[in-house]
């Protein structure tokens, strides 16, 4: 196909469709809890009518100033499919299916990496391939070629873009996902089982969740939403109240591979940070500590007798990583080096770690979370507990290895 052609032939898009189906990756889903194309079950919609389901959520939010009819009519113009090949468009090797949604006037398009990739399962381990070829439907069913401006695995998230003249472009408005609260209304817009724009509302089930990325690194500061899921809908915009979007719907945790499951997204700063970046370099770089930790709780805290409730057990050091060149400590050797308390294996012996520039550890993932926010090579100072002393560690961050 030419550069120079806009529109994609709705035959051409047809027989894309037909082969997705045939391959069985029309919808980003099928494995329980996982952030890959064709294993990812997304966040997305049921087909019940925009209206009905507007009503009913209105009704019951009405002093919320949740309108969900609202938000589907400001939203909706912004929200794209897109279609990815990987391979020859004649014999692809892998085929995906997904959401989107426009965020300028350049023709930037946001969603997951797992969309236009052939990632086929979280927690990495398997070599990711780009597609060779991305399509885009707008609402108004203009249908036209993306190219790729990058992924980023970590946060499984990319940038497309394509040619805006001749479109007619709505950008959606970033929100802030550290304001999000549990309870807060939500509604997700995008293509469950290639049923292009359809609505779905919820609420915010939770918060800081942490869950699979494409790599071995996990994916901190999640939000969790009973927002009803389907495959398909991966890359779509999560929206509040305000019309604008706090996360990016990503997957599904489910036994049964149907809707019944937890849904997660990613959440729209750690999104804004990857854009940036992509937009700049292609890339994503995140910092890296190189440490391997367990959660520390106030029960733990009295059985280990440590002057502190809550923070960060170190139960190993990498090697030549940067905790180990700032002379953090992991697990004691030997015998002693293990314990059993309320049912879990916990390393004792090692350092603790209470707080991240003056920021204290208190949920399960913290310190992995407050770490993600710096960049490679800014030093940070690390307070921690070393044989019932608390002192301050200061520790250069590296950049995060593949693995």
């Amino acid at each position: 196909m030419r550069a120079a052609e806009r529109r994609i032939r709705p035959a051409v898009l047809a027989g894309l469709a037909a082969l997705l189906l045939s391959a069985g990756l029309l919808a980003c889903g099928g494995d329980d809890s996982t952030g890959a194309s064709g294993s990812v079950t997304t966040t997305t919609t049921t087909t019940t009518s925009v209206a009905d389901s507007g009503k009913a959520l209105a009704s019951s939010n009405s002093g919320s100033g949740f309108d969900p009819q609202a938000i589907y009519s400001d939203a909706a113009p912004s929200v794209v499919t897109i279609l990815s090949l990987v391979g020859d468009s004649a014999d692809p090797t892998s085929a995906g299916q997904g959401s989107g949604f426009v965020i300028s006037d350049d023709g930037e398009i946001v969603t997951n990496a797992h969309v236009v990739t052939d990632a086929t399962e979280a927690g990495g381990g398997q070599p990711i391939n780009e597609a060779d070829e991305v399509y885009v439907e707008f609402g108004d069913r203009n249908q036209v070629p993306a190219q790729i401006v990058g992924t980023d695995l970590n946060a499984d998230v990319a940038l497309i873009k394509v040619d805006p003249d001749g479109l007619d472009l709505d950008p959606i408005e970033l929100g802030d996902s550290e304001s999000v609260q549990v309870g807060a209304p939500v509604a997700a817009i995008g293509s469950p089982f290639g049923q292009e724009q359809s609505l779905s509302v919820g609420i915010v089930s939770a918060t800081d969740r942490s869950i699979d990325s494409l790599t071995q690194f996990k994916i901190d500061g999640a939000i969790q939403t009973d927002t009803s899921i389907n495959p398909g809908n991966s890359g779509g915009p999560l929206i509040g109240a305000d019309g604008k979007v706090v996360g990016i719907d990503q997957q599904i945790n489910t036994t049964s591979g149907g809707n019944e499951g937890v849904g997660f997204a990613v959440p729209i700063n750690l999104v804004k940070r990857s854009i940036d970046q992509l937009r700049a370099n292609g890339k994503v770089e995140y910092a890296y500590i190189g440490v391997k930790s367990q959660p520390l709780y106030p029960q733990l805290a009295d059985k280990l007798g440590i002057d502190a409730p809550t923070g960060s057990l170190i139960s190993s050091v990498v090697p030549g990583g940067p905790a180990d060149e700032a002379g953090l400590q992991g697990k004691s050797q030997g015998a002693d080096s293990q314990i059993e308390f309320q049912g879990r294996k916990v390393a004792v012996g090692g350092d603790v770690i209470v707080a991240v520039d003056g920021q204290k550890l208190v949920a399960e993932n913290d310190l992995s979370r407050l770490i993600a926010t710096y960049d490679p090579g800014e030093k940070v100072t690390l307070t921690i507990i070393r044989d019932g002393k608390q002192m301050d560690v200061d520790v250069t961050l590296g950049a995060r290895p593949e693995s």
